[in-house]
């Protein structure tokens, strides 16, 4: 193959918030297929939080990227290779290829995407692994009822907006948090949250529990963890009893290092136990790569509700492999409108 591929590795590990010389855009030829594999020219690829923890040498639920590998990301492209008769030239592929123009996985590893029921950056957010999240997370561990109140942070973001859209179409009140007056307003507007509040306005957080409050009269039934930090500490108090707080992520304590554990900022321990034990709260930790084999379920709900406007999505989309690292770090401090996605093609 005449042409050639570019990556963004991993150059050093961050200390606090990630920085331009913790990357490196490497060129090199396009891989070629081995029995059984794909290649793929990748169109668009995924800019997510969880990026931030494998930055680090911490020990986690997946292993850290190395210095020098390709930082991780899921991607969707066109085949341009294949040693597979589960794939042709001209077919669409998602995969785990990584900050890449062009990945080489195999055949297994990857799922075929039909560019005509919906755009390609679709799969990397509303109907990829952060809807999915969202989906699973509220229903598995939420278990919304009708007539409650869910709150969720970050609620303009692809997890967050899933979540309380889904909650609003099962009937609960949907209270949402987010960044800024202007992604307030998204929320409310373009995503159907009967509030949101903007956790810059609030100094502390007994601040934002009071605004919070009177957003949420009855209580909170279910809180669905995006960011830890203040919202947490405001949100606590406030749950009702036997109240569910499905644990998806904690963005505010992520350059902290070590996936958080290095927070000056943590909560008391008795604050959240109490809480835990005299409201019978359950604290559901999850990750949606152990849940795949429901991708199909959520599918089948979700995407006819996309198909009918029912579901809304937003996309903030960079330009160019070299403006990853770029885009990447202001999604760390929430500078991106809806769901990050990089074009490549």
């Amino acid at each position: 193959m005449s042409e050639k591929m570019q990556r963004i590795a991993l150059a050093s590990r961050p200390v606090g918030a990630p920085v331009h010389e913790n990357f490196s855009l490497e060129t090199g030829p396009v891989p070629v297929p081995g029995e059984d594999e794909v290649v793929v020219r990748v169109h668009y690829m995924s800019l997510d939080p969880y990026m931030r923890g494998r930055m680090d040498d911490a020990k986690s639920y997946a292993a850290p990227v190395p210095i020098g590998g390709t930082m991780e990301a899921g991607g969707v492209g066109e085949v341009i290779a294949s040693n597979s008769p589960a794939f042709k030239p001209g077919d669409f592929a998602f995969g785990m290829f990584g900050w890449t123009t062009h990945g080489c996985q195999p055949a297994k590893m990857l799922r075929k995407v039909d560019p005509a029921l919906a755009p390609l950056t679709t799969t990397l957010g509303v109907l990829g692994m952060p809807g999915f999240t969202g989906w699973h997370g509220l229903n598995a561990y939420g278990r919304p009822q009708s007539g409650e109140t869910l709150v969720v942070a970050a609620a303009t973001g692809p997890v967050g907006s899933m979540v309380g859209q889904l909650a609003r179409l099962a009937g609960l009140r949907a209270v949402g948090i987010a960044g800024g007056a202007d992604k307030c307003a998204l929320a409310t507007d373009t995503f159907g949250f009967d509030a949101c509040l903007d956790h810059r306005a609030y100094a502390t957080a007994a601040d934002l529990r009071n605004a919070l409050s009177a957003e949420c009269p009855d209580g909170i039934d279910i809180y669905f963890e995006n960011v830890g930090g203040k919202v947490l500490e405001a949100v606590i108090p406030l749950m009702n009893n036997f109240g569910r707080i499905p644990v998806c992520g904690m963005i505010s304590w992520y350059n902290a290092g070590n996936l958080g554990a290095g927070a000056t900022d943590e909560l008391p321990g008795p604050f959240l136990w109490r809480n835990i034990l005299v409201k019978f709260l359950s604290v559901n930790g999850f990750i949606i790569s152990n849940h795949w084999d429901q991708y199909p379920q959520f599918l089948g709900e979700v995407g006819p509700k996309l198909a009918s406007g029912e579901i809304r999505y937003l996309e903030d989309i960079a330009e160019g492999l070299e403006n990853a690292p770029a885009a990447f770090m202001g999604l760390l401090q929430g500078r991106n409108v809806g769901k990050q996605v990089v074009k490549l093609i």
